[in-house]
């Protein structure tokens, strides 16, 4: 089975999410830049990063902040967002079940994949993080989406854009490709997903039906 990490890896999102992140936060009197953002809080959860934020600086964010982020990051992302390169000529390739495992509300994943025209790839196979104990790095995620999809673990090729994505498939025993052609890729990504334990790096979507077929002889 093939599980995807939605931002960053089959939409170009992770720029737009962390501009926006950036500027509800800066709004509400925390000022973070973008990089920040990216650096710290890419492939986690928004309750995850608000919870780190309001640790760190011992403040409380406003009680409605959370749903003020949500609609403002769907706002842009209905107008803005656009599906990474190639993936659909990746997704077409693919044969066998595929499914969505993403730290993102499900609201938010399902309107990701319909404004770009991939939600028929995957429906009704979409899980989120916010289902399950602990989000990524934890493993937590990835084994709920195995149980749910009746597969075992290790029959699982996982592909991710963060470490933290690539840390908890690896946690949860599955094969993790790491992906690098998002427009918010750094120059040290890919060493990092390789220390995460991806498996192969690729920066290009293309590039994914050789590295299955390498990994697994599928």
């Amino acid at each position: 089975m093939f599980i995807f990490d939605c931002n960053g890896v089959l939409v170009d999102s992770e720029s737009i999410v962390a501009n926006v992140a950036a500027t509800e936060l800066t709004r509400a009197g925390f000022a973070v830049s973008p990089d920040i953002i990216a650096r710290f809080f890419a492939g986690r959860r928004p309750t995850d990063m608000i919870a780190d934020i309001e640790t760190a600086t011992q403040r409380k964010l406003p009680e409605n902040f959370a749903a003020s982020l949500a609609a403002a990051t769907l706002q842009r992302l209905r107008t803005e967002l656009r599906a990474t390169a190639h993936v659909e000529h990746a997704l077409t390739w693919l044969r066998g079940p595929k499914c969505v495992a993403s730290s993102s509300p499900l609201d938010r994943v399902g309107i990701s994949l319909e404004t770009t025209g991939i939600l028929r790839f995957f429906e009704p196979y979409l899980f989120s993080a916010s289902n399950v104990a602990l989000g990524k790095p934890a493993p937590d995620l990835f084994l709920h989406v195995a149980a749910k999809m009746r597969v075992q673990p290790a029959d699982c090729i996982v592909v991710e854009d963060s470490p933290a994505g690539v840390s908890a498939a690896h946690a949860a025993g599955m094969v993790p490709i790491g992906f690098i052609g998002g427009n918010h890729t750094n120059p040290s990504l890919g060493a990092q997903l390789t220390k995460a334990g991806a498996r192969a790096v690729i920066a290009d979507m293309r590039a994914l039906k050789s590295t299955v077929v390498a990994l697994r002889g599928f």
